[in-house]
């Protein structure tokens, strides 16, 4: 039972939950503004799910700028894709969050919030412009603010260093 409870997160400092908290803050403000004054929209539920990751967790995988935003508009697209040929069904709703989470997987651009765009393309019906708006803008506007808030103090590297190729 213990192991249904234990939390595996480590704790971490006061200041780095505060510059979490102020990331989400001023990374769905950035979006949102940039809708308003636009008059396009930017803004999609699963890009809340995506400022967890950017500024609680910059130091995993799935963080990284091009996870964050390839797997955005892959996941999109593959909802579209599925939209342009089938009816939205329970079974096609299923078909098309498991393509997304194989291509992810497979292309190593896996962005667990990325999971939730083909549900919203099956529900919402947009159309492929959506690609571009909100799924592209929205994530590289979200990446681009990590980037900035990353580099305040206290400092977290982000995004992670390439790895040297092995000899």
């Amino acid at each position: 039972m213990r192991r249904l409870i234990h939390r595996h997160q480590p704790s971490s400092p006061a200041a780095a939950a505060l510059k979490a908290g102020l990331g989400g803050v001023l990374g769905i403000a950035l979006v949102a503004w940039l809708s308003h004054q636009s008059g396009v929209v930017w803004l999609m539920a699963p890009l809340g799910a995506t400022c967890v990751l950017l500024f609680s967790a910059p130091g995993s995988p799935f963080s990284q700028p091009a996870n964050v935003v390839g797997g955005h508009v892959l996941s999109t697209l593959i909802g579209l894709a599925v939209a342009s040929v089938a009816p939205t069904e329970w079974w096609s709703l299923g078909l098309a969050v498991g393509l997304a989470i194989a291509a992810m997987h497979l292309l190593r651009l896996t962005h667990p919030p990325a999971g939730a765009d083909p549900i919203v393309v099956l529900l919402a019906h947009p159309g492929w412009s959506f690609v571009v708006f909100p799924v592209l803008a929205g994530s590289v506007a979200l990446v681009l603010c990590a980037l900035t808030l990353h580099h305040l103090p206290p400092r977290t590297a982000y995004p992670l260093p390439v790895p040297k190729p092995a000899s």
